[in-house]
C-alpha cells in the first residue's frame, strides 16, 4: 500500500480496503484542489502586478509626452524670438522694466522706447538676456507661455 499505518490497520481489521481507498482519493483530491487554488492565487497576483505596471507605464508616457510638448513649445518660442528680434541700441535710451520683482534695463533707440510704451513692441526673455520683439510675436509667445514675455503694454496693461 505504501503507508505502513494503513497496512497495519488493514491487518488488524480496523479499516476496510474501501475506507483506505476513500482516504487516498480524498488526499489526492485535496492536493489537486490546493494546487488549483494556489495557481488561481498566483495568476490573480500576476494580473494585479500587470495592471499596476500598465498604470505606471501610462503615467510615465503622459509625463514624457508633457515634457516633449514643453520642449517643442520652448523651441518654437525660441525660433519666434530669433526670427523677429530687433536690434538694441547700446548708445541709445535706457528703458527700465521689472522682471521677477527686480528692475532691469536695456538700451534702445528713442523710437523703440516709444513703441514699447505704446504696446507696439515687447520685451521677452531670451537665454540669459532680453530681446525686443514686435507686438504680434509677443502675442504668439503669450499664447504658448506667458513667462517669456516680461514687458508688454498691450492696451495700457502690463504683462509681467
Amino acid at each position: 500500500m505504501g503507508n505502513p499505518f494503513q497496512d497495519q490497520f488493514l491487518k488488524a481489521g480496523l479499516v476496510s480496503k474501501k475506507q483506505v481507498k476513500k482516504v487516498k482519493h480524498e488526499k489526492r483530491h485535496n492536493r489537486k484542489q490546493n494546487k488549483e487554488d494556489s495557481s488561481v492565487e498566483v495568476s490573480r497576483k500576476a494580473r494585479q502586478e500587470q495592471e499596476a505596471q500598465a498604470q505606471r507605464n501610462r503615467e510615465l508616457n503622459l509625463k514624457y509626452a508633457e515634457e516633449n510638448r514643453l520642449k517643442e513649445q520652448n523651441a518654437l518660442i525660441k525660433q519666434l524670438i530669433q526670427g523677429s528680434r530687433l536690434d538694441q541700441d547700446e548708445r541709445g535710451q535706457r528703458y527700465n522694466f521689472v522682471d521677477q520683482k527686480k528692475i532691469k534695463r536695456i538700451f534702445v533707440s528713442e523710437e523703440m522706447a516709444d513703441q514699447l510704451s505704446l504696446g507696439q513692441l515687447a520685451i521677452v526673455k531670451f537665454g540669459n538676456g532680453y530681446e525686443v520683439v514686435p507686438a504680434k510675436v509677443a502675442r504668439q509667445i503669450i499664447d504658448r507661455d506667458r513667462e517669456f514675455v516680461v514687458a508688454f503694454h498691450e492696451g495700457g496693461a502690463s504683462h509681467e
